[in-house]
């Protein structure tokens, strides 16, 4: 059964993808793999820009509606299932699905699971029996991006049996790090919505630094590839909420 699935995720959603970034490789002038990587990931950010801006734009409803759920929680403190209650009756009365949010993410989960195999893999030359018969094999392979970094390595390398680091990884997840944390402080509550409770305000905190942190780790142990990708996603995302959240003073 799993080698069922396996197959079909590969001919439905990897293959197709892999075989579009070869083709951009091959015709981008250069052949900078970067340069791919940037040009399929705007692609394929803007195949789901409805999806993500209904998102982007269901977070902002649940954002303006704090105050009146900061009323509901102080009014209601000692019964909670009638605070539950009165909730609901706000969201139905603001026509907000707290849920709604999550299901453009949960529809793009299987492409962005395959986006990140393409880029761990890359076009290595163990990969290239995806490509379809009328798509022409890479002569070459290149790895860099405008020759400031290689992107099949990672920060952690091994050059004639000797451990090293690659610094260029080093920095390129740390630029990512502090995208992330820009993205999670412009989705954040304003300064002036209501106080928030003590487990709100540290999951709060917890998201706006632990996240960036931790990708910045994680990142150091993958290709590179996969941090360009990554970092492409996060800017055209904070585009995408600077348009919602400022939609009103336009």
């Amino acid at each position: 059964m799993f080698e069922l699935i396996s197959k079909a995720f590969d001919i439905i959603l990897y293959q197709p993808l892999f075989n579009a970034l070869v083709v951009l490789y091959e015709y981008i002038p250069g052949h900078d793999f970067g340069i791919a990587v940037i040009v399929f990931t705007l692609a394929i950010k803007f195949l789901f820009y409805p999806l993500g801006m209904k998102g982007i734009a269901a977070q902002k409803q649940i954002q303006d509606i704090q105050p009146q759920i900061k009323e509901i929680q102080e009014k209601y403190k000692d019964d909670k299932a009638q605070q539950a209650k009165a909730t609901m009756e706000l969201y139905q009365k603001e026509k907000v699905n707290p849920l709604s949010g999550c299901l453009p993410l949960l529809l793009q989960l299987p492409i962005l699971f395959a986006l990140y195999r393409v880029f761990w893999k890359g076009l290595n030359e163990g990969q290239l029996h995806y490509l379809y018969s009328f798509i022409p094999a890479p002569s070459s392979l290149n790895y860099g991006f405008l020759g400031l970094i290689d992107l099949s390595k990672t920060f952690f390398i091994t050059v004639n049996d000797q451990k090293g680091y690659y610094w260029p990884v080093l920095i390129l997840a740390v630029i990512v790090g502090v995208a992330q944390y820009f993205q999670t402080k412009m989705a954040s509550p304003a300064k002036s919505a209501p106080k928030q409770s003590d487990m709100a305000a540290a999951m709060q905190k917890q998201m706006l630094y632990f996240l960036p942190a931790f990708s910045v780790l994680i990142l150091l142990n993958i290709p590179a590839a996969v941090a360009l990708y990554w970092l492409t996603s996060t800017l055209f995302t904070i585009g995408q909420q600077y348009i919602i959240f400022n939609k009103k003073k336009i």
